[in-house]
């Protein structure tokens, strides 16, 4: 494995997925300066080699040295961009990758291996390097359990390596011991979330809002915050965890202007959600009455405001025999102007089975609705189980 594909995995972790265009720039520098870091950590390892063996190193100062380099050397494996640069291309890759398909994208940095075709590099650093390194820091940090930067570099280098349960393991360790580290636990959610199947919601959400509650500010924070908005449609929370971005990145720079064009997609797509309301669910007839109702009763299927008119706000028409049947209902089926399902925060869903065919209830007539609900649920079900008197 050769140095751009151990840079190309740290950072797939530091921006969670598919690199934007505009970020390539940023990795190819990403490389150049990681490579001379690696070089210069190697002729420090060869030196001190060459110490001990003429003698200028006792074995004890040799072992404690080069500790601390192989620790410098994981260090500049792991991401190592601005706070500011980190942040905005997590949320520019966010954003930049899900609204086009209106779904989340990817964590995991996707290419062509074959695009690329690496030369022999001398100062490469093999996996098998640093993989030995992490052990090495394993077996030190069990002499030593209360190394809290300890365990977050050991967790940054398991993120590096793409063992990313491990990776929360050690993260949880270091959390555990500075429970009021934002960066900390910004880091811990993002790659708690990966071990999770690239999943936000649950455990890791409650880590980012912790996160914010100790350092409104911080940028790893806010992107991911705005992340989970966006996977629950909650656009318009997207957009208010992003714009909290801009004072913190400087306003000319490619992470600022990401940020306001994926803040304003955020925005177009919170006014087109706000502007189609719709109401979904499904209606089931219980098997208790079902008997009394013909395969061809005329079932209505209404949305009505939790307080306010009885008029329907929005109506739909199936038969007995489709039930169950699944329902959406919108302002498109509007029964008077200004009467319309947007209008009204809450409403009860009603499902009417009518022996005459007409919407107003009747003596017989089987019914059912739902408990208050907001006017875009998306989960509504109402069972059929009353005779109307």
């Amino acid at each position: 494995m050769t140095v751009f594909w151990l840079v190309g995995a740290a950072l797939a972790v530091a921006v969670l997925g598919l690199v934007l265009r505009p970020l390539f720039w940023q990795k190819s520098k990403s490389v150049s300066r990681r490579e001379a870091n690696i070089a210069i950590h190697r002729d420090q390892l060869r030196e001190l080699d060459a110490d001990l063996r003429s003698g200028l190193l006792a074995q004890a100062d040799y072992e404690r040295a080069r500790r601390e380099l192989e620790a410098r050397a994981l260090q500049d494996a792991a991401p190592d961009s601005p706070p500011a640069a980190r942040g905005g291309r997590a949320m520019a890759w966010t954003i930049g990758a899900a609204i086009p398909l209106l779904a989340l994208g990817v964590y995991l940095v996707t290419g062509n291996p074959g695009a690329i075709a690496p030369q022999p590099d001398p100062h490469a650093v093999t996996a098998q390097q640093l993989e030995g390194m992490v052990d090495r820091l394993v077996a030190r940090l069990r002499e030593e359990p209360d190394d809290v930067e300890g365990w977050k570099l050991l967790g940054r280098s398991y993120s590096v390596l793409g063992r990313f349960p491990e990776a929360a393991d050690a993260y949880a360790k270091a959390a555990a011991r500075a429970p009021r580290d934002a960066q900390l636990l910004a880091d811990f959610a993002d790659v708690l979330a990966m071990a999770r199947g690239q999943r936000l919601e649950g455990e890791p959400e409650k880590l980012i809002a912790r996160a914010l509650e100790i350092d409104p500010q911080n940028l790893k924070a806010l992107a991911l915050a705005g992340t989970a908005a966006f996977a629950r449609k909650d656009y318009a929370g997207a957009a208010a965890q992003w714009e909290k971005m801009l004072p913190l990145v400087p306003p000319d720079s490619e992470d600022a202007r990401a940020i306001r064009a994926n803040v304003q997609e955020a925005r177009a797509l919170a006014g087109t959600r706000e502007a189609k309301r719709e109401l979904r669910g499904k209606v089931t007839l219980s098997s208790k009455i079902k008997a009394q109702a013909a395969p061809d009763d005329t079932v209505f299927i209404f949305a009505r405001a939790a307080e306010g008119p009885a008029m329907p706000l929005a109506v739909r028409r199936v038969k007995v025999r489709e039930l169950p049947a699944e329902f959406a209902l919108d302002d498109s089926m509007a029964m008077a102007p200004g009467m319309s399902l947007s209008a009204h925060p809450r409403v009860v869903v009603v499902a009417r089975v009518s022996r005459s065919g007409t919407p107003a209830a009747q003596a017989g007539d089987l019914q059912g609705m739902s408990a208050p609900v907001a006017n875009d649920a998306g989960n509504v079900t109402v069972v059929i189980d009353t005779v109307v008197k």
